[in-house]
């Protein structure tokens, strides 16, 4: 048995299920927890909009709830990992199998097996569910929770230069000439970086070149002056594929998609570490449940009746939020550029897996 990766049949399939329900328990736990207190906090903003109600809330929690699973699955996991271990640790069920002649690694495979299932499902319900949630919160939040916009690709918060000019947009629809750009100022500076003119409106459309401006409002600095325009053309120097390329939301965007952003940031001659970093992330984030039972794995062994049981579990969630704080420090490092953008996502996955391994054989093999 020592040479067999897994367990019988009937063990790993008893381990699994164990597992699988407590990832589920604790999971919804912390959804349904922290879902309250996002809604404490947001409801609020939310309903001061007229017309709002409980339609609205329902909303925001359905697009939200995706965000909550991507991010705490692998804690529910780490979570779940000490809860099934502690268990089978007191009542002897580990001894039992060690008896058996079951290695440590051996009897932590079903875990490992279950997680890494885990964490497959997760980087599939990132891509197809959390991207476009979290494209349609975010416009819906840059238009104060307003009407919801119905176009999930809709960017959020553009910024950019043209020569002397600054412009801003709210939000943005469509792409190519087709752009529509909503709730945008065009500022105007003087050579020394002052602004003399301050342009807000409502919508602005493509003139080829530059972007016409309609119902304008224009304030100039110098004498204090507003008045309104019917139409005005701006930043004649930025093409619809500079604002195309003018907000790559990393979260918003699937993985085969963002590569391609990535692609035509490169041809552009643009920065991308951030964006790879995030790319990078994209796969080690969801495989990160895979680390877990290992992790953990310290309050598997040792004898509950030796007191030290609970000190175990309190060593394997250090090790788990360790894990969770160093993958956070190393993405904004790569995101700045401090770190290359693939040792920035898999490094703290690396270092882990052989911190895990380590104690592992050192203290049970």
């Amino acid at each position: 048995m020592q040479f067999d990766f897994f367990p019988s049949r009937t063990v790993t399939l008893y381990l699994a299920k164990l597992f699988v329900v407590r990832i589920f328990a604790m999971l919804v736990m912390l959804v349904l927890v922290l879902m309250m207190l996002d809604l404490l906090s947001n409801s609020g903003k939310i309903l001061a909009v007229p017309g709002n109600g409980q339609g609205e809330l329902l909303t925001y929690v359905s697009l939200r709830i995706p965000q909550l699973i991507q991010s705490f699955l692998p804690y529910s996991a780490l979570l779940a990992t000490l809860i099934t271990l502690v268990a089978l640790n007191q009542n002897s069920e580990v001894i039992a199998m060690k008896a058996a002649g079951m290695s440590a690694h051996q009897v932590l495979a079903p875990l490992l097996l279950t997680a890494g299932i885990v964490g497959l499902l997760n980087f599939g319900f990132n891509e197809r569910v959390v991207t476009r949630a979290t494209a349609t919160l975010k416009a819906w939040e840059a238009v104060d929770y307003g009407a919801v916009p119905r176009d999930s690709g809709v960017k959020a918060n553009i910024y950019m230069t043209d020569g002397s000019g600054v412009l801003t947009a709210a939000r943005m629809e469509g792409a190519g000439e087709a752009i529509v750009m909503a709730d945008l100022t065009w500022y105007e500076r003087n050579p020394d970086g002052t602004i003399s003119d301050q342009i807000n409106a409502e919508r602005a459309t493509y003139a080829n070149p530059g972007w016409k401006l309609e119902r304008a409002t224009r304030f100039r600095v110098q004498n204090a002056v507003t008045d309104q325009l019917d139409s005005l053309v701006v930043g004649q120097g930025l093409t619809p594929e500079q604002i195309d390329l003018a907000k790559v939301d990393a979260d918003a965007q699937p993985f085969w998609t963002l590569s391609e952003s990535i692609a035509a940031y490169d041809e552009a001659g643009r920065r991308t570490d951030e964006l790879r970093a995030k790319w990078w992330h994209k796969i080690s984030g969801p495989l990160s449940t895979f680390l877990m039972p290992l992790l953990g794995a310290v309050a598997a062994f040792g004898l509950a009746r030796s007191g030290q049981l609970f000190l175990r579990a309190v060593i394997g969630m250090a090790m788990g939020f360790a894990y969770f704080v160093v993958d956070s420090a190393a993405l904004a490092m790569g995101s700045f550029g401090g770190y290359p953008p693939f040792l920035a996502a898999w490094a703290p996955f690396l270092l882990f897996i052989l911190i895990g391994e380590t104690i592992l054989i050192r203290t049970e093999e």
